[in-house]
């Protein structure tokens, strides 16, 4: 299983091991399905290719189901919905949405929704990296004037950082699913099967809970 673990709180590195929702969540499917996971830590622009060259069978990475990955791989039902928000430096009031990052140096985490979002937006000056506490550092620094995030991990670096804060916007709803091989159709059916049963028995609720409360 295939992860980037640099997306806390769904992936991330903690004493060297990945932990996470993502990495419970699949530690759970693998458990029902009887299977052993072999974890492989890999940048996130990585994954797809490492995917389908067969070097992995499954990723789980907060990766969104889009039309263009579609092409490509096989996705799950969706197990996760985010959405993007702005963060700012406290008493910055000049961002409020996304139309105000018009001329605005804007970090991305790269080939993340944020970064597809972002580079939409007429002349935004897109910073790109490839952490997103490196756009934090940025952020905080100065070097860029805000940061786009997934929302789940947008509220950690704010809860951790009390001179940042948080633009909620309803941009870019997207939906976190596991993406297999392109024609493992029955290892898709097997995972859906198994995502149900663990939404129906409060383990997945429960997982939610030790991570998002």
């Amino acid at each position: 299983v295939g992860t980037n673990a640099e997306f806390e709180p769904f992936e991330y590195l903690q004493n060297g091991e990945i932990v996470g929702f993502d990495v419970d969540l699949m530690e759970e499917i693998a458990k029902s399905m009887g299977k052993e996971i072999e974890w492989k830590n890999i940048a996130f622009d990585g994954l797809l290719p490492a995917l389908q060259a067969k070097k992995l069978d499954v990723i789980i990475a907060g990766m969104t189901a889009t039309e263009e990955r579609k092409k490509t791989v096989a996705f799950t039902q969706p197990y996760y919905t985010a959405s993007q928000v702005i963060i700012v430096k406290e008493g910055d009031n000049s961002i409020k949405s996304f139309d105000d990052l018009k001329g605005k140096r804007v970090g991305v985490m790269l080939g993340f929704t944020g970064d597809t979002v972002v580079s939409e937006i007429e002349g935004v000056k897109v910073e790109r990296f490839n952490a997103a506490y490196a756009g934090i550092m940025a952020l905080k620094a100065d070097k860029v004037d805000a940061v786009v995030l997934d929302s789940e991990p947008a509220k950690n670096y704010a809860k951790q950082n009390p001179e940042l804060k948080l633009i909620n916007t309803d941009v870019a709803k997207e939906e976190y699913a596991i993406a297999v091989g392109k024609n493992d159709k029955e290892l898709v059916e097997d995972i859906d099967k198994v995502l149900i049963e663990l939404k129906a028995n409060g383990t997945y609720d429960k997982l939610l809970e030790k991570y998002f409360n």
